[in-house]
C-alpha cells in the first residue's frame, strides 16, 4: 500500500549520514541541549532569516515559550483559528490566557480576517496565526488588524518550513515564529523537537531561560522556568536534515502543483494558494463532498493510504466545552473537519505513485 507518508524512504537515503551525526553527538554525550542543539540553532536562524532561533522538545512547547515571551498570561485573551491542530491552542491555555477561536476562510481554510474585530476584547493581547497545511496565512491583512488594535503577532509555523508569504519566509513576519520538529514534519527530528525564532532579543533570551529550568547560570534561577531543552541527539539529526530540506520542498511543491493542475473530480474541492503566497504542501488537504470515510475507504481499497486531519474543529473540542462554544459558531471549520481527508504527499513519492493517486480520485464517486 502506498502511504500516506512513508518516513523509511528518507532514513534508507540518508542512513549514513543520520547514523554518523547520531554517533557524534553519542561519543561527545551532549544529549540534553549542548554542543549539536546549538548548532542547529544557528543553522536554523540562518535558514528562516532570524537573528534567533531556540531550540525546545516541541512545537507546543515552542507556542508556550513564545507567548510568555510576550508577556501573556492569567486574564489575557488570543485569538486562534478554530481549524487548527489543537497544540496551538494548548499554547495559549498554558500560559493561563484564554484561547477565542475565530473561523477559517472557505477557500484557503487559513484564519479569516474578516472575523478576527469582531472577536477583540479588552483583554486581546496577540493574534496567533497558523500557516496550516503549508500555506501561509493572510499575514498582511491579520498585522493590519493587530496594528490597529496593538495587539501582537505570532505565527504558528509547525507545518510550514520553508514557506513564503509575500517572499518573506513564515518565521520572520511576526514577533516571534513556532516551529515544530515531530516526525512528518517538512523538517523533523527522530522524536520531538521544535523551535522559536525571532529577531528580538529580549524576545530569545526569555525563552532561553525560560526552556532551561529558569536558568541563566546553573542553580540560580530567575524565573519559573521548564524543561523545554530541545536534546543533542535531535539538534545532530536536523542538522542533516537541515542540508536537504530545499530539495524536500522543491518536491513537496512539484507533487502539489500537480495534484492541483490534474484533480478535477467535482465531488473533490482543494485548497485555494493565493499568488503572493508560496506554500509547502505538508499536507494536501481536501473537502469530500458527502461522507468521507467512504472516501478513505475508496482510497485503501486502491492500496492508497489517506487520513484526515482535523475532525473536530478546536471550539469544539471537549477539552474546550468550558469556554461555551456551540456548532455553528465556526461553521466554516466545522464544514471541513466534517469533509476532510488528506492524500499521500511526501518528498520521496514517485510519479507513477502521484499519477496513482490522481486517477484513484478523479475516479472517486463515478
Amino acid at each position: 500500500m502506498l502511504k500516506r507518508i512513508d518516513l523509511l524512504r528518507d532514513y534508507k537515503k540518508h542512513e549514513d549520514e543520520y547514523l554518523s551525526a547520531i554517533k557524534a553527538c553519542c561519543e561527545e554525550t551532549a544529549f540534553s541541549g549542548g554542543k549539536f542543539a546549538d548548532t542547529f540553532d544557528k543553522e536554523f536562524a540562518s535558514f528562516v532569516g532570524t537573528a534567533y532561533a531556540e531550540g525546545v522538545n516541541n512545537g507546543t512547547s515552542a507556542l508556550h515559550c513564545a507567548l510568555s515571551a510576550l508577556g501573556i498570561g492569567e486574564g489575557d485573551e488570543v485569538i486562534v483559528p478554530a481549524n487548527t491542530y489543537i497544540a496551538t491552542a494548548w499554547g495559549v491555555t498554558y500560559t493561563g490566557a484564554s484561547p477565542v477561536f475565530v473561523d477559517c476562510t472557505p477557500d484557503t481554510w487559513e484564519i479569516d480576517p474578516s472575523k478576527i474585530e469582531e472577536k477583540i476584547t479588552s483583554k486581546t493581547k496577540a493574534i496567533l496565526g497558523v500557516h496550516l497545511y503549508g500555506q501561509p496565512f493572510d499575514f498582511g491583512a491579520v498585522k493590519e488588524i493587530a496594528d490597529k488594535h496593538n495587539l501582537f503577532v505570532v505565527e504558528d509555523c509547525a507545518q510550514a518550513h520553508g514557506a513564503k508569504f509575500e517572499g518573506k519566509n513564515v518565521g520572520t513576519l511576526g514577533e516571534l515564529g513556532c516551529f515544530s520538529f515531530y516526525p512528518g514534519k517538512n523538517l523533523y527530528a527522530f522524536g520531538e523537537g521544535g523551535s522559536v525564532t525571532t529577531s528580538n532579543k529580549e524576545y530569545a533570551d526569555h525563552v532561553r531561560v525560560m526552556k532551561n529550568q529558569g536558568c541563566n547560570i546553573r542553580y540560580y534561577h530567575e524565573m519559573i522556568g521548564y524543561n523545554y531543552r530541545l536534546e543533542g541527539i535531535q539538534g545532530a539529526v536536523l542538522s542533516v536534515s537541515l542540508k536537504y530540506l530545499p530539495e524536500w520542498t522543491q518536491a513537496r511543491q512539484k507533487i502539489g502543483k500537480k495534484y492541483m493542475e490534474s484533480i478535477s473530480n467535482p465531488l473533490i474541492t482543494l485548497q485555494a494558494h493565493p499568488e503572493n503566497t508560496e506554500p509547502v504542501f505538508h499536507l494536501f488537504e481536501v473537502e469530500v463532498e458527502g461522507d468521507p470515510d467512504r472516501f478513505l475507504k475508496y482510497m485503501a481499497d486502491r492500496d492508497i493510504e489517506c487520513n484526515r486531519h482535523y475532525p473536530v474543529p478546536c471550539h469544539l473540542q471537549k477539552a474546550y466545552a468550558h469556554l461555551g462554544y456551540k456548532k455553528g459558531d465556526c461553521p466554516n471549520a466545522e464544514y471541513l473537519s466534517d469533509h476532510c481527508a488528506t492524500l499521500p504527499l511526501f518528498p520521496e513519492m514517485t510519479d507513477e505513485e502521484v499519477k496513482m493517486v490522481i486517477e484513484a480520485v478523479n475516479g472517486y464517486g463515478i
